[in-house]
């Protein structure tokens, strides 16, 4: 029997939000689908039935999957199926995590799975929000002990006004795509890309985003008292407050200790290992089950002394003030050959980005389920163990280096000059060196001293900083250029970047249950003081982009050829542009409205193709003046390839300035002989004269005295139609010509 389901809806912004549950995956912990437009997303949550043995955290898993038949498309892999997910994928997963985990209790051990795939996409509503909300619901409604629900909504800004939940066509309008996440209180999770955007902007956005979530948090409330299953009891695996005590006690002062000498990431290290094993052992006193309970009473210790030191004394690990940055050095021009590069370091955090320019043909095709069908500026991080002190396999990129990719590349994008001014596909890899606090957004600015290394105008340069938040009940402070350890035991990961004008990008990460706007409006403006300062470091090493590009960066020069010339160009089975790319050394692309981008590294090669071009694309004219070789000889005149593959006739009468009694005594087939053009019939056909040259006639004089000599008895032999070859029409290619003698 058919269950009837039920069926809950919200107004969010302009639109409806609709929520779907009780048809579909019924032994799931709790199911749902969530539609806006035509978009839907499925999401299942499920805990396991016993806790995960020999588990320390809380084992959450959040997987996105994009289905191409969401879309009506089918994959563009070689196999014809989703593979592992791609990078819009990864991103979605990675959003949909960051706002619900802090909800979960820690101490839980049970395995949670919340699994989300797209039903449906309609091409004008993005999924991303909506995978946010449907995993939210479906947890609400299970049996999963959860502290939800949370509500999440997009922001943009067009014409200077905020929209709720925009389309994509309003987000290709728009100065502000901000992502928002949060309870009925606070606000959780921020995602922003940005051209700019004021601190004061910014801040209203994030209070109309957490306005706006409303609605939605409301209808999962409902859909909970109403339908939801009770929630299971789970084991937790808290902390002893009698071992946290003890180890409180044993290690407290000595941590203290540790943290005022001047010490470096590793040295402090090495000291918190050897006293937390110590203390393990001096209180373990023999019995191995106690170890991993000291453990977590030692980490619990040290977080207490960092937090409370930095509340009550405001000073943090490293000893530098709340709003202080790490020292800062620069460089650029590191590597010989690449297009460009810059090196980034503050503190203990180093970052080496490496440009390379390409041409329009090597953007980055995307098969995704967004409207975007290409990408032309690619930004890749890569986090190696080295950067930490460690040893680890390499198995590929990982989620975290997407998103921190991800994160530099919305940064950079707004300063990044559009396609028309500079016609380049840009890739730029940052390579983590050394981490000790916030590489994306050291990658953000080793990224923008890369930029001008290469000599791309971008509009702005563009830093980034991360804020951090330790925070107990009404007492906070907000750091600036937080380290690892302040990002391992603080509250907040505040990630802010942009330039001297405005915010480029944001994100925020929480440990907690949420921050006021007061605290956002704290840390971004102690961020954009930050920002400011750390730039005018930047600008000391390189300030402003070079006024010419590397020299092994290619020079990209367009030209504009008619659209039924680009056969001609590209030749049968792409034989003229691949023989043009290997004589003349250069990178040829063509675009299907005319534009051909020739690129090349030496100015020679790109003269070359360039001329090669115009030629083969050259629409003949009467007056001009072309030196070409002569193809074919009659009786009455010879045939001359004035441009590739297309040539006209000289009359024998017009072959020299005295009168010539055979055609071979001028001329013979392989001679190279200069031409002026005197006429181009309705039918296309070309006259030529070579005694227009040698006498300086205008193209009128010489039509006059062609047409005598025409006139003049022995004249009448000239060619017939088909360009004198008694009608043989083989040479008379018309597809690229519209008409002219095409060879």
């Amino acid at each position: 029997m058919k269950p009837e389901g039920k069926r809950y809806t919200a107004s969010v912004g302009s639109q409806e939000v609709i929520i779907e549950t009780g048809k579909l995956a019924q032994q799931a912990g709790g199911s749902v689908t969530i539609r806006l437009g035509d978009s839907i997303v499925f999401a299942a949550a499920t805990m396991g039935a016993e806790p995960r043995e020999g588990t320390d955290f809380f084992p959450l898993t959040i997987e996105y999957e994009e289905r191409m038949y969401a879309g009506g498309r089918i994959p563009g892999s070689f196999f014809r199926r989703e593979g592992r997910p791609g990078a819009e994928a990864i991103l979605t997963a990675r959003l949909t995590d960051r706002p619900l985990r802090p909800l979960f209790s820690s101490d839980m051990r049970n395995e949670v799975q919340v699994i989300l795939f797209s039903v449906s996409a309609d091409g004008v509503n993005p999924l991303d929000i909506l995978a946010i909300n449907a995993a939210s619901a479906a947890l609400m409604i299970s049996d999963i002990p959860w502290a939800g629900p949370v509500g999440a909504v997009r922001v943009g800004r067009v014409n200077g006004q905020f929209i709720v939940n925009p389309t994509f066509a309003e987000l290709d309008e728009s100065d502000l795509d901000l992502r928002i996440a949060g309870t009925r209180e606070a606000i959780l999770m921020v995602e922003c890309g940005a051209t700019e955007v004021s601190e004061s902007d910014m801040l209203a956005a994030l209070e109309l985003g957490h306005r706006a979530i409303q609605p939605l948090v409301e209808m999962q409330e409902k859909m909970a008292a109403e339908i939801g299953k009770p929630k299971r009891e789970v084991p937790t695996f808290g902390l002893d407050p009698s071992l946290a005590e003890s180890m409180d006690q044993r290690a407290g002062q000595a941590i203290e200790s540790i943290l005022d000498a001047p010490h470096t990431k590793s040295e402090l290290n090495e000291a918190i290992d050897a006293l937390r094993a110590e203390a393990i052992t001096d209180l373990a006193n023999g019995d191995e089950g106690l170890e991993s309970s000291l453990k977590m009473a030692f980490e619990e210790a040290y977080k207490k002394v960092v937090r409370r030191r930095i509340l009550e004394k405001s000073l943090r690990p490293d000893g530098r003030g709340l709003t202080e940055i790490r020292p800062i050095w620069c460089e650029v021009d590191v590597s010989p050959r690449a297009h460009g590069s810059g090196l980034f370091t503050r503190g203990e955090t180093q970052v080496l980005t490496l440009a390379t320019l390409g041409t329009p043909k090597e953007a980055q095709e995307l098969d995704s389920l967004t409207p975007a069908e290409t990408k032309r500026y690619m930004h890749h991080y890569n986090f190696p163990p080295y950067s930490t002190g460690e040893v680890k396999q390499l198995r590929g990129q990982s989620r975290r280096e997407v998103g921190h990719g991800a994160l530099a590349e919305r940064a950079l994008l707004p300063v990044i000059p559009p396609e028309k001014e500079f016609p380049y596909t840009l890739r730029l890899v940052s390579e983590v060196l050394s981490s000790n606090g916030s590489t994306s957004m050291a990658s953000v600015c080793g990224s923008t001293l890369a930029l001008m290394d290469t000599g791309v105008p971008i509009r702005a340069p563009v830093a980034g900083v991360a804020m951090g938040l330790i925070k107990e009940e009404d007492n906070h402070r907000i750091l600036t250029d937080i380290q690892g350890l302040e990002d391992h035991l603080g509250d907040m990961d505040f990630k802010v970047a942009g330039t001297d004008k405005g915010i480029t990008a944001l994100q925020m990460d929480i440990k907690i249950t949420g921050i006021t706007p007061q605290i956002m409006a704290e840390a971004l403006e102690q961020a954009r003081q930050a920002r400011r300062q750390i730039l005018d470091t930047m600008l000391e090493v390189i300030p402003a982009p070079r006024p010419q590009l590397k020299p092994h960066a290619p020079r990209i020069t367009v030209i504009k050829v008619p659209i039924d010339k680009i056969g001609a160009i590209i030749g049968p089975g792409g034989k003229n542009i691949r023989s043009l790319q290997e004589e003349t050394g250069t990178k040829i692309d063509i675009e299907d409205d005319g534009s051909v981008y020739i690129a090349a590294t030496d100015g020679e090669g790109e003269a070359r193709a360039r001329e090669r071009i115009e030629s083969m694309t050259e629409m003949p004219q009467v007056g001009r003046i072309y030196t070409g070789k002569v193809v074919r000889v009659t009786d009455f005149g010879a045939f001359v390839e004035i441009l590739p593959n297309l040539d006209g006739m000289v009359h024998i009468s017009q072959l020299d300035s005295e009168r010539v009694e055979k055609v071979e005594d001028i001329v013979n087939v392989g001679d190279e002989i200069t031409v002026m053009i005197t006429d181009i019939d309705p039918a296309g056909k070309i006259r030529l004269s070579r005694q227009a040259v040698l006498e300086g006639w205008t193209p009128e004089e010489a039509n006059q005295h062609d047409r005598k000599g025409r006139s003049r008895p022995g004249g009448s032999s000239e060619h017939r139609p088909g360009g004198g070859r008694s009608g043989d029409n083989r040479h008379n290619d018309r597809r690229g010509g519209g008409g002219f003698n095409r060879r």
